[in-house]
């Protein structure tokens, strides 16, 4: 694979020389996983942690970021990138949930750009970050120019849609059906988007943050070990 720039996308600085984006605070976590109001089994009850998105990058991104998000943006035009974001040497783009298909069609198919893998979808749970609340977040790779890019998009706990992207992805297909099996998100356009790993008739979506801990009774030669949010709690 090849690792030179092409013609048409001048590299720049290298992408460690990105000034660090601001950190947004959405969330302060209680313990090692976030639990509050049940038991705690970890030990570490007391600790408290700052959860913090990065913020947007300003340009001169590095490297051939700039080059890339420029053509980017000039194929999708404004509003489409909401915020890019560059952080230890990898670049993220933060993209408009109606207008993720068209991106991806660019990303994959642009000769400048043709990022032509998707490694997956994955889903994160942010419930304190309003009308923002669920996040997929796509990981990119061009094989042609030997190079990584992450995509992100966000919907609201109220509207949990986001296209699907199995049209220009498909191997995607399994990976939004894991994502809507455990956070809930509903992939617009999916040929079949239905559980893959829990039973079809479990209620809710078990890796979001309001999911509880729970579990059930364990029997183990005639001793019973309750779920573990209802067991004692340790400071």
């Amino acid at each position: 694979m090849s690792n030179t720039q092409p013609e048409n996308l001048p590299a720049t600085a290298a992408a460690g020389d990105a000034q660090t984006p601001a950190a947004e605070v959405v969330d302060q976590r209680e313990g090692m996983f976030g639990v509050r109001g049940t038991g705690d089994t970890s030990g570490f009850g007391g600790l408290r942690r700052q959860v913090a998105l990065p913020g947007g990058t300003p340009k001169p991104y590095g490297s051939w970021f700039d080059g890339a998000t420029e053509r980017l943006e000039s194929l999708v035009g404004d509003g489409a990138i909401e915020k890019v974001v560059v952080d230890r040497s990898e670049l993220t783009l933060h993209v408009q949930r109606e207008r993720l298909v068209e991106v991806c069609q660019h990303l994959r198919d642009d000769e400048a750009l043709r990022f032509e893998f998707c490694s997956g979808v994955s889903g994160v749970h942010y419930p304190n970050e309003t009308g923002r609340e669920l996040h997929a977040v796509y990981h990119l790779m061009s094989m042609t120019h030997n190079r990584r890019i992450r995509l992100e998009v966000s919907a609201p706990d109220a509207d949990p849609h986001i296209p699907s992207v199995v049209s220009v992805y498909p191997a995607n297909d399994w990976h939004e059906r894991e994502t809507w099996d455990f956070f809930g998100i509903i992939f617009d356009g999916h040929p079949a988007l239905t559980r893959i790993q829990m039973p079809d008739d479990w209620p809710g979506h078990p890796q979001r943050k309001d999911y509880p801990l729970g579990g059930i009774d364990v029997e183990y030669k005639g001793a019973v070990i309750p779920p573990p949010d209802t067991r004692r709690s340790y400071n």
